[in-house]
């Protein structure tokens, strides 16, 4: 498999780089972009669909290509690879439902390959301002494909501005969907990590008193006085100061822990005051553990590229592509930090490199499960295996 990655902030600009980088010795037959809603995401498709080119997208919150990170404009990963070993599949959800979309996108999947792995991408905002539910959205599919299913991706993005994001092919576009590049996985490898890099502050802490997503005490204290408290700001300025997550929990999440004992970042979203109770961006069960989370600094971002180091000498991999699912989160906390994470990946590996930011990320941790995730780089090295 050859790999090439192009950017541009205009469909001439994408109609320019594609001109330049085929040629007899690269023919590219599929191309993972990354569009935001800024640009004209169907002229993208229409130029590479001219030129013979299958298309797997979504819109995003910022996308980048190994040596170039862009907001409003469009990062294609271009593969010059067998139509044999790879087909694309789109489901809506609006009408049949998630469950039933899942299941149609896992049963196609096996019906086409005898061990199929994926990149899986869905609208992570709908028209409607609704989030998609990632967490049944990986049970469903583990469900159908079985525990030791391997699939990576992200929830498009739309700029931030949650008014409704997109996943794409060719001629057909969704937003409320999802969509998945399936490869023959006796043909094609996928190895990554999804790893958030947060370090945990202080002793463990309990919910105490949660119903769903909103935490009503922590260590049977109120949690929003504890989550305040914490944070150094009294609760009768919060208001007026913080928008409460774009600029604090983002930069200030819980790092809690799943029921395998594998750690997971929760977010509190907004504050219920009429309630007392903090909204978190997933579902919280009373009684589970966390931990508050030092500041963010490049320690993060160190710790990304040295895991993904250390599988790599574990496995002596050489993958020919790289595709990066990260948090919409993480450039605001992060700032450059984000630049040096994502090209560090990339010279890591020494391949052509695409992605994106996104409003959620589906991968397996270090120890290897399949998770749903928030605040994570995901990281995937895609190959062709030698036969």
């Amino acid at each position: 498999m050859q790999a090439k990655s192009i950017k541009g902030k205009s469909p001439e600009e994408i109609q320019s780089a594609l001109e330049e980088c085929i040629g007899e010795n690269f023919k590219p037959t599929l191309a993972i972009a990354f569009i935001s809603v800024k640009q004209n995401r169907k002229a993208i498709c229409k130029i590479l669909q001219n030129k013979n080119i299958d298309v797997f997208g979504a819109t995003s919150c910022g996308e980048f290509i190994d040596g170039n990170q862009s907001e409003g404009e469009a990062g294609i990963l271009l593969l010059d690879l067998s139509r044999d070993y790879y087909t694309i599949l789109l489901e809506e959800t609006s009408g049949s439902g998630l469950e039933n979309a899942a299941s149609q996108i896992a049963r196609e999947a096996k019906r086409t390959f005898k061990n199929p792995t994926f990149l899986l991408t869905c609208t992570g905002v709908n028209g409607n301002a609704e989030y998609f539910d990632g967490v049944s959205l990986v049970k469903f599919l583990v469900k159908e494909l079985g525990d030791e299913s391997i699939f990576f991706g992200g929830m498009a993005g739309d700029d931030w501005t949650f008014k409704g994001s997109y996943i794409f092919t060719n001629d057909k576009e969704s937003g409320d969907g999802i969509a998945a590049l399936v490869f023959d996985g006796d043909k094609i490898s996928l190895n990554g990590m999804a790893i958030h890099g947060w370090k945990p502050l202080g002793l463990a802490r309990t919910f105490t008193k949660s119903n769903g997503t909103r935490v009503y005490t922590i260590d049977d204290k109120p949690a929003v006085e504890m989550y305040l408290k914490y944070l150094g700001v009294s609760n009768k300025t919060w208001e007026e100061k913080f928008d409460m997550f774009k600029e604090v929990s983002i930069h200030y999440p819980f790092i809690g822990t799943r029921e395998d004992g594998e750690s997971i970042i929760l977010s509190p979203m907004s504050i219920d005051a009429d309630e007392g109770a903090l909204v978190m961006d997933t579902e919280v069960k009373e009684g589970s553990v966390f931990y508050f989370t030092t500041p963010p600094d490049f320690e993060i971002s160190e710790e990304i590229i040295s895991e993904a180091a250390t599988l790599k000498n574990e496995k002596e991999m050489q993958p020919d592509a790289l595709v990066i699912f990260s948090c919409a989160g993480r450039p605001p906390v992060l700032g450059p930090l984000t630049t040096r994470e994502n090209d560090g990946l990339a010279e890591l590996w020494q391949v052509p490199m695409a992605g994106f930011y996104t409003y959620g990320e589906f991968g397996r941790t270090k120890n290897g499960k399949q998770h749903f995730h928030s605040g994570v780089c995901c990281w995937v090295a895609v190959k062709e295996i030698d036969n």
